[in-house]
């Protein structure tokens, strides 16, 4: 499922926020004779590799009435393969000792694969049938589509899910954005094979591959699995999806829906990662509404007056596309005063910035007292392929830290003046809120 706070960790909190203060990561490019480039750490010390494949494009290649082929297609390549039907390679999976997860999103396609140094070579075949030569056979198809219905039909009672379908067909109406990954109760039901087919070659091809791996494996065997692997897949896929405007303005949408408290979410447009100036909206998130309870928004919205068990902010980042948001649930006779305080927190950050407390404190938080241990290979090799899908050079793990660091007050203040904007602020309340007035 697509939903707005469900790729931040990914791709941009767990990489840009938690990596330690000095990762001790020696970050190897391996390009094959193929010509397929991948990021490796080499650890021999457990006979086991860990490897992270993404193809970027993900749902937003779905064609317009095609919504969820492409997701339907990514849940069905683990379901038979080659000469196998799905029984029968589960079975070659379970005994290589294998694991294969395969999902997508609206920005890319992920594989993710475990397997011993032993059997490396059965499970690389396996997988390169899996990847390159999936079956969509017409019982396999019907059954994993009969999961998506099943939850698409709750997803339609879910109010977090409501209120996210409903912010995101107004920032992004009329881009591949607007649309749910996981498509529509009529376009699953009418998608074919045909469809399916089509879906897996626009999505998994050469031309938009990003590989990791970490373990038990040199660059040479690395080199040679890659071309294996991947090298029959098509040089092409479909054209990318290309930047999405936000159109989303200030105001309040209020969606009925029957309950005690409503589901609250907020926000606007946000940064870019490659903004000179997002270290200091990193560290002005993070004090507003990140994960700790000493943020403004936590301790105004929860702790002096009890509106919400829990409130928090963050910085969304998609492809083509970012915002500042945030999400609460609150008792419907008090949505109304939990908007009120977060305009209010929201402009007194836009005007004042951050105290000088606040800007050390949040500094060390995010440079040593959150870090993200690099305690396995499956961990690693995630981290690493996420670092290149948003264009991070290998050595960020050493010089993270020192651009948290540089951040300095007056650059707060001036980020704060310019990326938090009150008047922007589109509130999106699903359930019953009590004096609470759609706006349009």
């Amino acid at each position: 499922m697509t939903r707005l706070f469900r790729l931040i960790p990914a791709a941009v909190a767990l990489v840009l926020l938690a990596l330690p203060a000095r990762a001790a990561v020696d970050i190897q490019t391996v390009t094959s004779p193929g010509g397929i480039t991948a990021w490796l750490v080499e650890e021999d010390g457990i006979p086991f590799t860990a490897l992270e494949i993404r193809f970027r494009g993900g749902s937003s290649l779905d064609p317009a009435g095609k919504e969820g082929a492409v997701n339907l297609m990514t849940a069905l390549i683990e379901e038979g393969a080659g000469e196998m039907d799905a029984q029968a390679f589960a079975a070659a999976r379970d005994g290589l000792a294998a694991s294969f997860t395969f999902a997508s999103d609206i920005d890319t396609v992920a594989v993710s694969a475990r397997f011993l140094t032993e059997n490396r070579d059965q499970a690389v075949d396996l997988l390169r049938q899996a990847i390159t030569a999936p079956r969509f056979d017409a019982d396999a198809v019907e059954r994993v589509r009969g999961q998506v219905l099943a939850g698409l039909r709750s997803d339609a009672k879910d109010p977090e899910t409501i209120a996210s379908d409903l912010f995101r067909d107004m920032a992004f109406e009329g881009h591949p954005y607007e649309r749910d990954s996981d498509g529509t109760l009529d376009s699953v039901t009418a998608l074919t094979r045909d469809d399916l087919v089509a879906a897996h070659r626009a999505a998994l091809a050469r031309d938009r591959i990003y590989v990791a791996a970490a373990g038990d494996i040199t660059p040479e065997e690395l080199g040679a699995l890659l071309d294996e692997l991947l090298g029959a897949l098509p040089e092409t896929g479909a054209p990318q999806a290309g930047r999405a405007e936000f159109h989303a303005t200030g105001g309040v949408t209020v969606s009925d829906f029957p309950g005690p408290q409503s589901v609250v979410l907020f926000g606007h447009s946000g940064i870019r990662r490659d903004d000179p100036d997002f270290f200091a909206a990193t560290i002005l998130n993070e004090v507003l509404g990140g994960g700790r309870f000493s943020a403004r928004l936590m301790t105004e919205v929860r702790e002096k007056r009890g509106l919400t068990y829990g409130i928090g902010t963050s910085l969304v980042g998609y492809d083509n596309a970012e915002m500042v948001m945030g999400q609460a649930a609150v008792a419907n006779a008090r949505v109304a005063e939990a908007m009120e305080v977060i305009r209010a927190e929201w402009a007194r950050i836009a005007t004042e910035g951050i105290t000088a407390e606040e800007l050390e404190k949040t500094k060390t938080y995010l440079t040593g007292a959150y870090p993200l241990r690099f305690d396995g290979n499956g961990q690693l090799a995630t981290i690493m392929v996420n670092m290149q899908l948003i264009d991070l050079p290998p050595d960020y793990p050493k010089t993270r830290n020192d651009k948290v660091n540089a951040v300095t007050a007056a650059d707060v203040k001036r980020v704060a003046a310019s990326l938090f904007r009150p008047a922007d602020l589109r509130f999106v309340v699903v359930g019953q809120p009590e004096g609470v007035t759609a706006t349009d």
